[in-house]
């Protein structure tokens, strides 16, 4: 039977990379600037597994991120900053501290209460670390986040203030209203900053639709990119099959292969 590994193992083989005396020369030319895009990158390879529901592959992509976590706790301990177990050690108490439903004896009368003394919680803590006190109600959305994330958690905290729209249909007259902006700043001949702005509050209203419809925004855009890469290689196939590739074609004829492959899609079921 395999050996099967320990987190201890895992650790222990991070070190030995990262050994200047006989470790991997790539993994210690990094340090945590270099690792960053690569841990986002893991974890969007998690949110694919299980939008597949490859369960499998989700486990190998637990372990490539659960590598990134050693990797940078490695660098860490390397710097006489902290180690693996102080991480550990620090999220078991944040969970244990933001939890006192579970691990105390407080009681929330629903989840909407209990969101906000989470965020009572998270307050208190960027007090206790001496962070200068932001009375917005925006606080504590972080920059790191990428963008369309950060606009979610922009637009959940506002709407705890009541600056909400009550249902989808005005945010759909926005996004409407939002086009036609982008449509005349084309026709003016904008500049790209102007261009910019405008198509970015179309991403924001975009966002803010996702919500109002209780869908995940990042699912929603892997699911398109998986739609139009399924659809397009098919294409290619089919134009190679006829002898003619795709990118001999002009676009009406790439247009008719589209269609092809929508309709083959319509009789198949496929969304």
């Amino acid at each position: 039977m395999t050996q099967r590994h320990s987190l201890d193992d895992l650790l222990a083989i991070m070190a030995r990379l990262r050994d200047p005396q006989g470790g991997c020369p790539w993994d210690l030319q990094q340090d945590f600037a270099t690792i960053a895009p690569y841990t986002i990158e893991e974890a969007y390879e998690v949110a694919d597994a299980i939008d597949r529901q490859d369960w499998p592959d989700l486990r190998d992509e637990l372990g490539d991120l659960l590598l990134q976590v050693v990797f940078h706790a490695q660098m860490a301990r390397e710097r006489g900053l902290f180690e693996f177990a102080d991480v550990a050690h620090a999220i078991s108490d944040k969970m244990i501290r933001r939890h006192p439903h579970v691990f105390g004896d407080v009681a929330y009368d629903d989840v909407e209460a209990q969101k906000a003394a989470w965020e009572a919680i998270k307050a208190e803590e960027r007090a206790a670390r001496g962070e200068t006190h932001d009375a917005s109600a925006l606080a504590g959305v972080s920059r790191g986040l990428p963008e369309w994330k950060r606009a979610q958690k922009l637009q959940e905290k506002a709407a705890r203030t009541g600056f909400e729209w009550p249902d989808p249909a005005p945010v759909l007259d926005k996004l409407a209203e939002e086009v036609e902006e982008v449509r005349a700043e084309f026709a003016a001949g904008a500049d790209t900053g102007r261009l910019e702005d405008e198509i970015g509050d179309v991403a924001f209203v975009l966002v803010n639709l996702a919500r109002h419809a209780g869908v995940d925004f990042s699912q929603a855009l892997r699911r398109a990119n998986a739609k139009f890469e399924r659809r397009f290689r098919r294409m290619e196939a089919l134009a190679d099959e006829a002898g003619q590739p795709l990118d001999q074609r002009d676009l009406a004829a790439q247009e008719l292969l589209w269609n092809a492959v929508k309709r083959e899609e319509d009789r198949g079921g496929q969304a």
